[in-house]
């Protein structure tokens, strides 16, 4: 049997799998987000995906069209280790296209708003 080759825009099917089960199980400051992410589709129009596969990795939140990816960082991201993988992810998204924003589940709780206000920033909807 040979070996599986991908086509460039094709994702892993395990990574669809993840996907799917980081969907179902997302944590307090991604549910708190994503209930105000998805009414940008109603409010300006705007489709915002969760948990989605690009290559592979997958953001917790994506709004394609506008090249912008919203990451919700618990603590486990500010390890060293972590903060390497993740700057590396960071870099591999920019070079896909995407800018890439990061708010600490402590600025979501502390200045939720803050958080919102500076997303449409980014997209410009403000």
């Amino acid at each position: 049997m040979g070996v599986l080759v991908l086509a460039p825009t094709a994702i892993d099917p395990a990574v669809i799998k993840r996907a799917r089960s980081l969907r179902r199980n997302m944590t307090e400051g991604e549910l708190k987000l994503w209930s105000e992410l998805k009414e940008f589709r109603r409010l300006y129009g705007l489709h915002v995906r969760k948990q989605a596969p690009i290559g592979l990795y997958i953001v917790d939140f994506v709004l394609h069209e506008k090249g912008l990816v919203i990451e919700v960082d618990g603590e486990h991201h500010f390890a060293p280790d972590r903060m390497e993988r993740d700057r590396i992810r960071d870099s591999w998204l920019g070079q896909q296209g995407y800018r890439v924003l990061r708010f600490s589940t402590g600025e979501l709780t502390e200045s939720f708003d803050g958080c919102v206000e500076e997303i449409l920033r980014e997209i410009r909807v403000m």
